[in-house]
């Protein structure tokens, strides 16, 4: 059986956001929430890199472990999903996530921050919709999986450094692309486009 996931190779990631943009307008996530990220390490340095971020759909999902109602669980095909009329609002998944991938979709006081939001690799959603309905829909987004379809955020990548799919499938095209390139950007990528080890 396949199991869906996520791969950001930051070696191609350019930061350019296509990735959270498609995500906003596919699903239409609510202000202020956003499900996919792009964060930067060591910004305006040598060594910067961008690495696309978002529910990484874990096999052993923490957020899964800590939930109270078990509104969090996976898919057969490896996906985390989650059920929005069984979510009490109480956090341990934000907390325990080391992905920062479940948020609230509402800022206030404690009590009245609503239900949790998290990607759903564009599979729709984990309630009691039917699937492709405009119920789910409105409730959790997009479901691309159900039509055979790739997460949007991974079509829209225009560099192919944010891969979506079966996950051996994604560890072969990596595997592909470290051999031709070296390990890390030592060989090709970053150092050698750029010439930063050119002394003028």
């Amino acid at each position: 059986m396949a199991r869906m996931k996520f791969l950001c190779d930051a070696d191609r990631c350019i930061d350019c956001n296509a990735c959270v943009t498609a995500c906003k307008n596919e699903n239409e996530v609510p202000w202020g929430i956003n499900r996919r990220r792009v964060v930067t390490i060591n910004d305006g340095k040598p060594g910067e890199r961008s690495v696309s971020m978002a529910c990484m759909h874990c096999t052993d999902a923490p957020c899964a472990s800590v939930c109270p109602v078990k509104c969090i669980y996976p898919t057969e095909d490896g996906i985390v999903l989650h059920d929005k009329d069984l979510c009490i609002g109480c956090g341990y998944c934000f907390y325990a996530c080391p992905f920062g991938a479940p948020q609230y979709p509402q800022v206030g006081n404690f009590g009245s921050r609503g239900k949790m939001d998290k990607c759903t690799y564009c599979a729709g959603g984990g309630g009691p919709e039917a699937p492709g309905s405009a119920e789910e829909y409105a409730k959790y987004g997009s479901n691309r999986f159900g039509e055979g379809k790739l997460p949007m955020c991974a079509e829209m990548c225009s560099t192919k450094s944010l891969l979506a799919g079966d996950g051996d499938i994604i560890a072969q095209i990596y595997e592909e692309r470290v051999e031709k390139r070296g390990y890390g950007s030592g060989a090709w990528g970053w150092t050698t486009a750029y010439h930063e080890d050119v002394k003028s």
